[in-house]
């Protein structure tokens, strides 16, 4: 089992070194370095692996073709409660439900080890990086949504003794139709001690209260003088305590304002830091685009924008970030937040989920907000493009 360990890490360090190649040489090369990339992993699959592969499913038990479950309004389901040692490898989801903002609607959360706290809690939706309640298709390592509607998530979750998923129906109408494959290795022997686990949290400012809507434009003096050098006000993505890394975030933005969203910078403040030991200079710099992404959308491994709206009042963008090639480690805690605007002058609204791992035991998480506060409109907040000036 220490030798089949060793080896994965080693692949799976291999594989970030040359996904980071890629990225470092350009968009062009990442086609090009495809095949040896294919190659790592087909170079491995003789190597012996020492777990039983299992999948739990919704399957039609009856050997029928109704292979989904219903979920009533209000009700919820297990969709997975079994003993380790083992690793979940694969989640795969989809979904057909008549309710509007049913991504929003059904929540996902995910136990390990028999805690009563849940180290994963989030929209369906916002966890696969759909944080506006529309469906899109995009491409990363962790995270895809496929044609048509198809849920997709590559984060390994190990667990020692117990793993349990439930989903729960916040909304109105019953789901007509639930489909899900969860693959997990039942492993033969415990893991190591130092493993940890899988997080996902959710946040959301509805909205972010900006510190003033006098404002004209993004470069208005009063707005581009202010200074924010300890995060002030900031949107959090996260606040961890314990020992782990942070390992990415998705992220969505419905405007309420005019003008560019994205003139924010991120900021991580590393085992009770008062001045961040990270710290950027604009959000699309986070997110690896430049310049206001170009309003272009895009989706690549590590980082992308698939949703990028105009920059006007009503305008949808959805990003993401994720640290496979450097995760942010902390041994206390971590506060993980990005400004809403230079200095956070902005009022939009911003919904995200952080990703993370730690040792348990993780500080409970915040109550997850009412579904009708879950759901993407306009707020009157003033600024330019709004009405309530």
């Amino acid at each position: 089992m220490k030798t089949y360990l060793i080896e994965m890490k080693q692949i799976q360090i291999l594989w970030l070194q040359r996904i980071l190649i890629c990225i470092l040489l350009g968009v062009a090369s990442v086609a090009a370095q495809s095949d040896d990339l294919q190659s790592t992993m087909l170079s491995h699959l003789a190597s012996p692996h020492d777990y039983v592969q299992k999948r739990v499913s919704s399957f039609d038990r009856t050997g029928g073709n109704s292979d989904f479950v219903k979920i009533a309004a209000g009700d919820t389901i297990t969709l997975l409660d079994d003993a380790g040692p083992g690793i979940i490898t694969h989640i795969w989801i989809t979904i057909a439900s008549p309710e509007q903002y049913h991504l929003k609607k059904l929540v996902l959360r995910m136990y390990w080890d028999g805690e009563t706290s849940p180290s994963v809690e989030a929209p369906i939706g916002d966890f696969f990086g759909l944080g506006l309640g529309d469906y899109f298709r995009f491409e990363s390592i962790p995270l895809s949504v496929a044609p048509d509607k198809a849920l997709n998530c590559f984060f390994p979750m190990p667990f020692r003794k117990r793993a349990r998923i439930a989903i729960t129906n916040q909304g109105s109408a019953g789901v007509d139709a639930f489909y899900f494959n969860i693959d997990y290795q039942a492993l033969h022997h415990d893991l190591p001690a130092d493993t940890m686990y899988f997080h996902a949290q959710y946040p959301q400012a509805t909205p972010a209260k900006g510190w003033t809507n006098q404002w004209e434009s993004n470069s208005t003096p009063a707005v581009n003088e202010k200074t924010n050098l300890e995060g002030k006000g900031n949107y959090v993505w996260l606040e961890a305590t314990g020992e782990g890394h942070f390992v990415g975030v998705t992220m969505s933005i419905l405007q309420n304002q005019d003008g560019w969203w994205g003139e924010g910078d991120d900021m991580f403040f590393v085992d009770g830091e008062k001045f961040p030991s990270i710290n950027g200079t604009g959000s699309e710099d986070y997110f690896l685009g430049a310049w206001d992404f170009g309003g272009h959308s895009f989706s690549y491994s590590l980082f992308g924008a698939p949703v990028i709206g105009a920059e006007l009042v009503g305008s949808r963008s959805s990003v993401y970030r994720f640290h496979l090639d450097s995760p942010i480690p902390f041994t206390k805690s971590l506060r993980a937040t990005i400004e809403h605007g230079h200095a956070n002058h902005r009022s939009d609204n911003l919904f995200s989920v952080a990703y993370w791992y730690q040792k348990e035991p993780h500080a409970p998480f915040p109550p997850l907000p009412p579904v009708e506060q879950r759901l993407p409109r306009i707020y009157p907040v003033g600024g330019p493009g709004n009405a309530a000036r």
